[in-house]
């Protein structure tokens, strides 16, 4: 009887419960050669890349697996090192690799070794070859299309009286290749690259001859693999059309249309051998399904606002095109000891039907209900979305619907009910390097809701943008400068006929960190706050890598929320603290402490924050 598959439970990269007995059977080694390394390069500037291609310095710690094992490393380090030096730009080294001093090459597989065993890698690289006539025989003619443009190799480095490396000539070959693909001709092929070295001149001469093949338009997609999925829906989501012409690039984002339906365990896109008898090339899209549903929770804690939970479920594909349900529920506010009364709720339901109109358009339909306590009022309410939303591309992404609220308020203005029936548009680009922990790059969203309430019988409309850039310095990145900056308007009538949700409020981990979420608002002098028609808030953080996983953080944020009138500095809020992150697959984890600067009698003296990713 077969024994039962082992599993183990991975958290921050560390296994648990892992079955060790392949590892203890792969660390039995017979007959084990302790051995030692020494390293000396003519040259002291390639030192590093001889040690780098050398399997023998890499592996020295380990003793070998008897003599023959010691040996096949050296052989194969003649190897390593000499197209390690190719790179580089030398043609003519002399590499000597000595096991107790006896030539590596030329000992037997069963040679006996005397212990200590000592290995001597010896190497002179000789001369800098740099490239002389270089030819390429059928190089794709230029192009007028921006989108076609592929980089010529002489921009890579392959040029006459550049350094001679051999990736320079490999490169090259790629892009000579890829350029032809982009015109249309995806058979494109190297057929011969002669390199000369001449090492009189120290130069280097190459020949790379192409063949192009064929030019080719889009031929039938044939999709395999589908269990639940509908085979025309998933050939359509590509995007390709048959009888178009050939584009790399289209196949690029067919891959990226597949990925965002997010049904597919993987999704690969196989062109056929040959280009058939109309001239089309077909293609075989093979796809492996994710099962239909999955689940998920999460947690946060602030000090002031308490701890929250909040779980999901998610059914894949429901009619076989892809459909998504997501159902999310949220319970807030937990804080001890223990008020029921104080909790918020949320429930909702969102379902996206991919591929409305064009491979690239969804259609969403939302509902939900909340109830949720803060610190100028109290919500009630229930709202139903429907729009659509397009990719343009992966930066560009916009949305446009309409949106129904009802909903109830206690604040200081006493109970209010409101019904608001309005459309909104949005739009988002993303030029980060990364979504949960960036370096490089900037952010920019832009939202307008014009809308009419129906209770006090008034139309308002309100705009909120949003811009985040960051600068990386050092090597890896290890230094980020990160700023943030949000402001918001609204138009309409006095604020005790808008929706409190509708108007502007400041403060909590997302905005001014050291004063309670949504606390920020207009203060009539007397103590008290309601929301406002502008906002504006900023926030800088300067982010460090203490090591591959710790970082630390220092940030300041500000705030404020005006009624009528451009607020005074000193209605300004400033928050500023520290963090430490840790940093995982899933994105850093956050921990910050934030102080009000210009705290008010009701803000807190500090404020603790916990969550996954950086704070912007």
């Amino acid at each position: 009887m077969l024994a039962p598959a082992a599993h183990a439970f991975e958290i921050f990269g560390i296994k648990l419960f892992e079955d060790q007995s392949d590892k203890d059977a792969e660390a039995v080694i017979v007959d084990p050669q302790p051995f030692s390394v020494t390293v000396a390069v003519s040259n002291p500037a390639l030192e590093s890349v001889v040690n780098n291609a050398s399997v023998l310095v890499a592996d020295q710690a380990e003793p070998a697996s008897g003599a023959a094992g010691l040996l096949a490393m050296a052989r194969g380090d003649y190897r390593r090192i000499l197209a390690a030096l190719y790179n580089e730009g030398y043609y003519g080294p002399v590499i000597s690799i000595a096991v107790n001093g006896a030539e590596a090459s030329k000992l037997q597989p069963d040679t006996r070794l005397t212990q200590p065993i000592n290995v001597a890698i010896s190497v002179n690289p000789g001369p800098l070859f740099r490239f002389n006539s270089l030819n390429v025989v059928n190089q794709a003619p230029p192009t007028d299309d921006p989108n076609d443009f592929v980089d010529l190799p002489s921009m890579r480095g392959f040029g006459s009286g550049e350094v001679a490396r051999s990736s320079v000539v490999l490169r090259a070959e790629q892009l000579l290749l890829e350029a032809w693909r982009q015109l249309g001709y995806p058979k494109a092929a190297i057929v011969s690259r002669d390199v000369v070295a001449d090492h009189p001149t120290n130069t280097v001469d190459v020949t790379i001859t192409v063949n192009p093949g064929r030019h080719a338009t889009f031929g039938d997609v044939r999709v395999t693999g589908t269990e639940r999925m509908d085979p025309d829906f998933v050939r359509r989501q590509t995007g390709l059309t048959v009888g178009e012409e050939y584009d790399p690039d289209a196949l690029t984002l067919a891959q990226k249309r597949l990925d965002r339906l997010e049904v597919f365990r993987s999704a690969r896109l196989q062109a056929a051998d040959a280009i058939n008898m109309n001239g089309q090339l077909p293609f075989e899209l093979i796809v492996q399904e994710l099962p239909g549903a999955r689940f998920g929770a999460g947690a946060n804690y602030s000090t002031i606002d308490g701890l929250g939970l909040e779980a999901f479920h998610l059914w894949r594909n429901l009619f076989g095109q892809a459909e998504r349900l997501r159902l999310d529920a949220r319970l807030a506010s937990i804080a001890f000891p223990i008020d029921t009364a104080q909790f918020d709720y949320y429930f909702g339901g969102t379902f996206t039907k991919p591929g409305v109109f064009t491979p690239d358009t969804d259609l969403v339909a939302a509902i939900s209900a909340e109830r949720t306590i803060y610190p100028t009022y109290t919500e009630t309410s229930a709202n139903g979305r429907l729009g659509l939303t397009h990719v343009f591309s992966d930066q560009l992404t916009v949305e446009g619907g309409a949106v129904f609220e009802r909903s109830r308020f206690d604040d200081v203005f006493g109970t209010r009910d409101f019904s608001t029936l309005g459309v909104y548009a949005g739009a988002v680009y993303d030029g980060r390097d990364s979504s949960v922990d960036p370096t490089e790059g900037f952010y920019l969203a832009g939202n307008v809701e014009p809308f009419y309430e129906f209770h006090y019988g008034n139309p308002a409309a309100r705009l909120v943008l949003e811009g985040r850039t960051y600068f990386g310095f050092g090597e890896n990145d290890d230094f980020v400068l990160a700023g943030r900056l949000k402001a918001g308007a609204l138009v309409g009538p006095s604020l005790g006929e808008i929706p409190p949700d509708k108007l502007f409020f400041a403060g909590g981990g997302g905005s001014v960190r050291g004063y309670a979420f949504k606390s920020i608002g207009v203060d009539d002098g007397n103590g008290t706050v309601t929301g406002g028609r502008y906002v504006l808030e900023g926030s800088l953080e300067a982010r460090a890598k203490v090591t591959e996983d710790i970082g630390v953080v220092a940030f300041l944020d500000g705030g404020y929320v005006a009624a009528d009138r451009f607020p005074s500095f000193d209605e300004l809020r400033l928050g500023a603290g520290i963090g430490a992150r840790y940093f995982t697959g899933l994105g850093p984890l956050r921990l910050d402490l934030a102080f009000p600067l210009n705290k008010r009698e009701s803000d807190p003296n500090y404020a603790i924050y916990v969550g996954i990713g950086q704070s912007f």
